[in-house]
């Protein structure tokens, strides 16, 4: 009798601890389902994040390499400037090359220049160049002829001499911006000289003026203007 007692209650306890086992598994399968469903769906936002900031940056590649295309087109009708899209910059090439020393261009070449930047402007007016066109660098060279102190500064006198041609025109220059043209290239318009650190294949070719066009990065927003006087740009003073 003692014996089977003893088995009968060694049996009972088995049965009694069982259920406990089962439901303390069950409920770590629980969690662990739980956990892999959570990881699951914070990895799916993730990558849809990350899928629409690639989306977005593939838009704005397109819309800048379209804003450059028209750019590209209107050069079509005025020889000798070339479009390099992988830098974005406007090279006038021999229509806007100076003298040795000098930081001056003829009448015609200020014409010239003058001409397409309007071109450019009407570009930047549109709603792809109002939504990307952050600013227009107009920078200037030198050869390797000279100390270089004086090629940076001749190298800036001839960046100048491009916002002297569009907002302080010679009377015999033929072609001027009208009054909200200029004030797109106040708003627009930085200045930069940089000698002879990209120097070309000739000194001739060295001594040239490029516009180098900067574009918002998807996080940027056009500023506010200051309230800045309108309408009195001075005179040239190179």
């Amino acid at each position: 009798m003692i014996n089977k007692y003893l088995i009968l209650g060694g049996r009972n306890k088995e049965e009694g601890e069982k259920p406990f086992w089962v439901s303390f598994a069950d409920l770590m399968s629980a969690l662990m389902v739980m956990f892999l469903l959570v990881m699951s769906v914070a990895l799916l936002a993730v990558t849809n994040e990350v899928s629409e900031i690639d989306k977005k940056k593939a838009q704005r590649e397109q819309e800048i390499d379209l804003l450059l295309a028209k750019i590209e087109k209107a050069a079509e009708q005025y020889p000798g400037i070339s479009i390099d899209k992988n830098r974005s910059v406007i090279d006038f090439g021999d229509r806007a090359r100076f003298d040795t020393g000098s930081s001056r261009l003829s009448s015609e070449q200020a014409q010239y220049l003058s001409q397409f930047v309007s071109e450019v402007l009407s570009v930047s007016r549109d709603q792809l160049g109002q939504k990307w066109i952050k600013r227009i660098v107009a920078e200037g060279f030198a050869d390797q002829r000279g100390d270089y102190l004086l090629n940076l500064n001749l190298s800036l006198q001839r960046s100048q001499r491009v916002l002297c041609v569009l907002l302080s025109p010679s009377p015999g220059q033929g072609h001027f911006l009208n009054p909200a043209e200029q004030e797109q290239v106040r708003d627009l318009f930085l200045v930069g000289g940089y000698s002879f650190n990209s120097a070309k294949a000739s000194l001739e070719e060295s001594r040239r003026i490029e516009l180098r066009l900067e574009f918002y990065q998807l996080d940027e927003h056009r500023p506010a203007l200051n309230d800045i006087p309108r309408g009195n740009f001075g005179v040239c003073r190179i």
